[in-house]
């Protein structure tokens, strides 16, 4: 008679659910502890260099600290928000934040969309010319603001300029002899537009370069053999995988481009009337001198302004990484 054996296997022991979730908690706490170590310089620095600062303007945007106080080192009495209301009532303030919106918009939308196009040209070119266009694209990103705002004042600039001789070339007349570009707000506008422009490109160009190396190859050809056109092949199967880096990349210039100060204030200085071209960085620079309450009411309506443009987007990009 033979017959098969069956071994039972022994049951497994049942893990305690309370030892698991204490087991849990410690490792939890551990990896905190160890990734606070780590960050700990870092933190403090960041509390120093920008969590002070953050602070003392939000107390000082609800006094009306001045240049007094700090020469008799007199406490500043609390106005509360007697300070925004007088920037929203008493200043030049909202066409100035209308005027630096406006800028940031058209700015932004230039350097993404030229930048978009450069990469997009940069995967057609051999590598020859791909160096090349790429070492131009470096020497206008390295340029320091100052500089560039520099040179290209001289090329606008109304006696020696090159862009009044070609006009005039051009034309066959002398009518742009001693035109000034600056003067007008907005031929002002224009001209720190393409300053601003020119050095913004490379960032997003050599960013969004990067981007489309990631896209896959064969994606490419599958949607080119279904017969996608090329603006469809971008927009259902490129930009996909391009959608968080474009988002950091708008974002960065959303920031960058109302926060700039050197070209605005450079320009300014070469001929332009500041009552009239300010944005908000130099609108701050020369708000009443020692009026620090009010200046620091700027401050932080700038700040909110700033967080809630980009906070949208961030939003947007961490709920897809969460899919």
């Amino acid at each position: 008679m033979s017959g098969t054996l069956t071994r039972t296997a022994p049951a497994r022991a049942t893990r305690d659910p309370l030892a698991t979730a204490t087991r849990e908690r410690a490792r939890r706490r551990k990896d905190g502890a160890a990734a606070l170590t780590l960050l700990g310089p870092s933190l403090v620095i960041l509390a120093v260099m920008v969590g002070y600062p953050a602070v003392l303007m939000v107390v000082q945007s609800f006094t009306d600290y001045s240049i007094r106080d700090k020469v008799q080192g007199t406490v500043p009495d609390v106005v509360g928000f007697a300070n925004y209301l007088e920037v929203f009532t008493a200043s030049d303030f909202p066409a100035v934040l209308v005027r630096s919106l406006g800028l940031m918009l058209v700015m932004t939308i230039l350097i993404v969309g030229l930048g978009a196009l450069v990469a997009v040209l940069m995967t057609r070119l051999t590598r020859g010319w791909r160096l090349l266009v790429s070492v131009g694209l470096l020497l206008a990103w390295a340029m320091p603001p100052l500089a560039a705002t520099t040179v290209w004042g001289w090329i606008f600039d109304a006696q020696y300029g090159l862009v009044n001789w070609l006009l005039n070339a051009v034309t066959g007349t002398t009518d742009f002899t001693n035109h000034s570009w600056l003067l007008d707000p907005w031929s002002f506008f224009v001209v720190l537009t393409i300053i601003v422009v020119w050095q913004g490109v490379p960032f997003a160009a050599f960013t969004l370069y990067a981007a489309l190396g990631q896209v896959p190859g064969e994606v490419l050809e599958a949607a080119s053999l279904d017969g996608a056109t090329g603006i469809r092949r971008f927009r259902l199967v490129v930009y996909p995988f391009l959608r968080n880096v474009v988002t950091v990349v708008v974002v960065l210039q959303v920031i960058w481009n109302l926060r700039i100060f050197t070209q605005v204030y450079t320009l300014q200085q070469r001929g332009g009337l500041a009552s009239e071209t300010n944005v908000l960085g130099t609108y701050i620079f020369r708000q009443g001198v020692g009026e620090f309450g009010v200046t620091s009411a700027i401050g932080v309506l700038t700040v909110i302004l700033l967080l809630a443009l980009s906070w949208g987007y961030v939003r947007t990009t961490l709920k897809e990484e969460e899919l």
